[in-house]
């Protein structure tokens, strides 16, 4: 896997107002090689009809920003097809944009969103805005140069009125939120915005009076993880597998005990065991000198997918995991990796499928597939490669 000088790492969450099957907020995201675009609505209200506002203004302006368009024309095009409250004489949608390129070069425009959080070195400081009217909207705007560590965030007005009427008198004010944010920073954006949001909803006393949205970014390196499973299936070419495996960047993890056959076989080491069940339901891991990880395969895989999804969906916490080999690979998968690379090989175990069936049909080329998935929802940017038995294929 080629590696990268940087990445930005992009996390957000939602809470839905109490009583709302809809949140009346909306993310955004584009990614590409030349540039990232995160844009975060709130539409006025809670509900469909916010929900609504929220995303056609998130869709339109994702879909003109992407395509090169000025934000002088999202703007006007925003203005006509989501005209003001005529009784409130306020937007029916507010906005933050960030756009971040390849060199590290950022804009933030906002409207009407509560302000930017942006840290540096763990600690928050406001950088130099410029103050523009677009259409008769009031812009802020500001142009930065990222540096590695570098954290945004970008929240809607329920986060910063956290609370209010119940745990605290005025909501959770932007000075609250930043004192909160600068005690732990050094984590990925996924539990940088979950955190936040947690936080906001223990405020709320687990009811939010309000749509809360928190959208986390973060320069970091590029963490690469590269998880083999399945043998070849000529088991000829076991050995040049390996050397290629061994040879690239990146931490390594190894699911299947043919798969850590293989591996100890062609490496000439010890596969160290334990009869240690941390979860009654999965085999005990084991180890592998040189690899990072060593797991048993589909049954493993199939709860690290049920573990990721829920966390996605707010069903699980990083307390909640263990020891076990699941909740290493989550660990490995989600909180230690940003570039997932995984090395499938298409020969069959027949204690999982019929052997006459297709290739495609695998169990563990099915659950491999789900898994990328969930990664892919979190924001993990993942490879899917199929382990040749051709020698000279370059992986």
């Amino acid at each position: 896997m080629k590696e990268a000088v940087n990445y930005i790492e992009i996390g957000y969450d939602s809470l839905n107002k109490t009583g709302e099957e809809l949140c009346g907020d909306k993310v955004e995201v584009f990614r590409s090689e030349e540039r990232s675009i995160i844009v975060l609505a709130d539409g006025l209200g809670s509900g469909v009809k916010a929900n609504i506002l929220a995303t056609l203004t998130s869709k339109i302006a994702i879909t003109m920003l992407k395509k090169g368009a000025h934000l002088e024309e999202v703007i006007d095009t925003l203005a006509h097809t989501l005209p003001v409250c005529k009784v409130r004489k306020i937007a029916y949608s507010t906005l933050t944009i960030i756009e971040i390129d390849k060199d590290l070069n950022c804009k933030i425009f906002e409207s009407e969103n509560p302000p930017y959080f942006f840290l540096r070195k763990g600690k928050v400081f406001e950088p130099e805005k410029e103050e523009m009217e677009i259409k008769g909207k009031r812009i802020l705007m500001t142009k930065i140069k990222l540096q590695e560590d570098d954290i945004i965030y970008a929240v809607s007005d329920g986060a910063i009125h956290a609370g209010v009427g119940k745990t605290l008198n005025f909501g959770w004010e932007w000075k609250h939120v930043q004192r909160y944010i600068e005690r732990k920073w050094d984590m990925n954006a996924l539990f940088l915005s979950r955190r936040l949001l947690e936080a906001c909803d223990e405020l709320y006393e687990h009811e939010p009076g309000d749509d809360t949205t928190i959208v986390a970014m973060r320069v970091r390196k590029p963490i690469h993880v590269l998880l083999f499973t399945g043998p070849p299936l000529d088991p000829e070419y076991d050995k040049v597998l390996v050397d290629k495996f061994m040879n690239q960047h990146g931490r390594k993890v190894v699911c299947g005990g043919t798969a850590a056959n293989i591996v100890a076989r062609e490496l000439n080491r010890e596969i160290e065991t334990t009869l240690d069940y941390e979860d009654m339901e999965l085999p005990p891991t084991a180890k592998i000198q040189g690899i990072d990880l060593v797991t048993e395969g589909v049954l493993t895989l199939k709860k690290t997918i049920q573990l990721i999804r829920g966390y996605r969906l707010r069903q699980v916490s990083v307390e909640d995991l263990g020891k076990d080999g699941a909740s290493q690979l989550f660990n490995v998968l989600v909180s230690g990796g940003t570039h997932i690379e995984f090395w499938l090989g298409k020969a069959m175990n027949s204690a999982h499928q019929n052997p006459g069936f297709p290739a495609e049909l695998s169990i563990k080329m099915n659950v491999v597939k789900e898994l990328e998935e969930e990664l892919m929802k979190i924001g993990r940017k993942v490879i899917i490669r199929y382990v040749s038995e051709v020698s000279h294929e370059k992986i």
